[in-house]
C-alpha cells in the first residue's frame, strides 16, 4: 500500500451530513463529499493485511486494496479502472450498499474499519466529473438479440455485460422510467434520481434499447419475445410483499411500504399518482419492519410532516457489537442506525401487532400491541417468542406502513404464461451455477432468482447471468467473472 502506517495515523471518519433539521426539509441528497485531503487520508489507512478478507466480503468481489492505493496516490483515472472492472454501477453501491466488504475488513478486527463505500462513491463521481466515464462501445456486433426483462439493478447489470459482448440489448420495463426500485423504491435523499438517468443516458450511447411501459405477460406477449430473440434473461424481482393478515387488515389507513415510497418518488419526479394517494401528513405513524425499507418509510414521514413516527421490529434489539454467534469476517446483526433514525421518531423492538382497530367510518385509529420474549437455542440463537403476559395495550395510529419484506416474484402475467418451475420459496428455479431455467434460452437473475437481498447482490446475480447467457449464445464468453475480472479497454 502507498502508506503502510496510513492505519495507525488516520482514524476512520465519515463525510460531513446537513443537520436533520434542515434535511427534512427537502428530498435532495444531503451528504457531503470528502475534502481530498481526507479522501486520501481515509483510503490510506487500508493495510498491508496479507489476505484482504474485504474482496470476499464483496459479493462483486471489487478489488478494494488496489483502488484503495489509487486513491491515496490520488491517481483517479487508475482508481476508477480497477472499480468499473467489477462493478458496473459503483455510484449506486457506494450510496446504498451496506457494506459488507467494511464487515470483512482485517483492520475491522480491533479497529474501524476502512470507509470502503464512501470512498467507492467518491471513485465514481471523481470520474464522472473528469471524464473518464466514456459509453464502452462494441467494436463487434455478434448480429445476437437478448430481451432483458426488469431494469433493476441486475437486468441493468446483464444488460451493460450483455452489450460489452457484443449483443443487441432490449431492456423491457414496465414503469414509464427505468431503474426498478432504485427509482421508485429508494427516496431521493438516499438516490437522486438524475444519478440513474446519468447512467442510463450512457447505456443508451453504448447501444442498449430501452422500452418502458413494456409489460411483458401484459401489454407484450412473452411468447412474441421468445420468437423474436435469440435469449431472453429475467430480472422482476421479487415484488410480492410479505402481508400482516390480523383484524382490521381492510381497514383505510393500512398500506404496504411501496406503496407509500412509490408514490413519494412520483412526486418527486413530478410524475403522475394512480388511485388513493398516501400521505403521513399530522398523522401517527406506526412503520412495521425494522429494515432498511422501514428505514425509508421513517425518512419518508419526516418530510411529509408526520406527527409521531415509531417503528416496531417483532424481533429483540441487536447488539451494538460482535457477539460470538457474529465471528469476524462473517456479516454480523448489529444495531444500525439510519440517518432516517437521526432525524426523529421511536424505535420499539419484540413488538408484535395483533390487531388493526377501525372508527365507524372504516379509518385506522390504533393498533393493538403486545411486547414479546425470545426464548433461544442452545448455541444462542433466537428460537421461537411468547406473548409477555400483561403487555397488550392500544397504541394510536392513523397510517400504518408494512415493510416486513418480500416473499417471491409475482407470477401473474410473465410467469404463469412461461410455467417456470419454483423453488421451495417461490423463487425461480434454474440450473446450478448456470442461471438457466428450464427453457433453455431464458435465464433467470437477481431477486426472483436469489430472493429478496442487498442490490450488490443484484449487480452480481445480473453479471454473472450474463455470462453465462453469452456462453449459451456464442460457444464461449469472454466477460469477466467475479474471480477473474479484465478490465475494460
Amino acid at each position: 500500500m502507498g502508506k503502510p502506517t496510513g492505519f495507525l495515523e488516520y482514524q476512520r471518519k465519515l463525510p460531513a451530513k446537513e443537520p436533520a433539521t434542515e434535511r427534512v426539509k427537502h428530498y435532495r441528497e444531503f451528504v457531503a463529499p470528502f475534502e481530498t485531503g481526507e479522501l486520501t487520508h481515509q483510503a490510506a489507512r487500508c493495510m498491508n493485511c496479507g489476505v484482504p478478507f474485504c474482496h470476499n466480503g464483496c459479493p462483486l468481489g471489487n478489488f478494494i486494496p488496489e483502488f484503495n492505493d489509487a486513491v491515496y496516490k490520488q491517481n483517479w483515472q487508475s482508481a476508477y479502472e480497477i472499480l468499473k472492472s467489477t462493478n458496473n454501477f459503483p455510484e449506486f453501491t457506494g450510496r446504498l450498499c451496506p457494506a459488507p466488504c467494511e464487515s470483512a475488513c482485517v483492520l475491522g478486527i480491533n479497529k474501524p474499519a476502512i470507509a470502503i463505500e464512501e470512498i467507492e462513491k467518491h471513485v465514481i463521481e471523481i470520474a464522472f466529473e473528469k471524464g473518464f466515464v466514456k459509453p464502452h462501445i462494441p467494436h463487434i456486433r455478434s448480429g445476437k438479440k437478448v430481451a432483458i426483462i426488469g431494469s433493476g439493478p441486475a437486468g441493468l447489470a446483464a444488460a451493460a455485460q450483455l452489450n460489452y459482448a457484443g449483443h443487441l440489448v432490449t431492456v423491457f420495463e414496465r414503469d414509464d422510467k427505468p431503474g426498478g426500485l432504485l427509482r421508485y423504491g429508494i427516496p431521493d435523499f438516499k438516490l437522486e434520481k438524475k444519478v440513474i438517468d446519468r447512467r442510463i443516458a450512457l447505456m443508451e450511447e453504448e447501444g442498449i434499447t430501452f422500452r418502458c411501459s413494456a409489460d411483458v405477460g401484459g401489454n407484450i406477449s412473452m411468447n412474441d419475445l421468445l420468437r423474436e430473440y435469440h435469449s431472453v434473461v429475467l430480472a422482476i424481482g421479487s415484488t410480492v410483499p410479505r402481508d400482516l393478515n390480523i383484524p382490521g387488515r381492510d381497514l383505510k389507513g393500512v398500506y404496504f411500504a411501496m406503496q407509500f415510497l412509490k408514490q413519494q418518488n412520483k412526486r418527486v419526479s413530478n410524475g403522475s399518482i394512480n388511485g388513493e394517494e398516501i400521505f403521513a401528513t399530522g398523522k401517527n405513524v406506526v412503520v412495521i419492519g425494522g429494515g432498511d425499507t422501514g428505514s425509508d418509510c421513517v425518512g419518508t414521514s419526516h418530510r411529509q410532516g408526520a406527527q409521531t413516527v415509531t417503528q416496531f421490529e417483532l424481533l429483540p434489539k441487536p447488539p451494538v457489537g460482535r457477539t460470538s454467534l457474529m465471528p469476524w469476517p462473517n456479516y454480523p446483526m448489529l444495531l444500525k442506525t439510519s440517518t432516517s433514525h437521526e432525524e426523529g421518531g421511536d424505535r420499539k423492538w419484540a413488538v408484535t401487532t395483533k390487531e388493526f382497530i377501525g372508527d365507524e367510518n372504516g379509518n385506522l385509529r390504533a393498533l393493538k400491541v403486545a411486547d414479546v420474549e425470545w426464548s433461544l437455542n442452545e448455541d444462542g440463537s433466537l428460537k421461537s417468542f411468547t406473548e409477555v403476559a400483561g403487555s397488550e395495550r392500544e397504541m394510536p395510529c392513523e397510517l400504518v406502513l408494512l415493510a416486513m419484506g418480500f416473499l417471491h416474484p409475482e407470477k401473474k402475467g410473465l410467469l404463469n404464461e412461461l410455467n417456470l418451475e419454483a423453488d421451495s420459496r417461490g423463487n425461480v428455479k434454474t440450473k446450478t451455477n448456470t442461471y438457466q431455467t428450464e427453457i433453455s434460452k431464458v435465464f433467470a437473475c437477481g431477486d426472483m432468482h436469489r430472493g429478496q437481498s442487498l442490490i450488490v447482490w443484484a449487480i452480481s446475480e445480473g453479471r454473472e447471468c450474463a455470462r453465462n447467457a453469452d456462453e449459451f449464445l456464442m460457444g464461449t464468453s469472454f466477460l469477466e467473472t467475479k474471480d477473474n475480472s479484465l478490465l475494460h479497454a
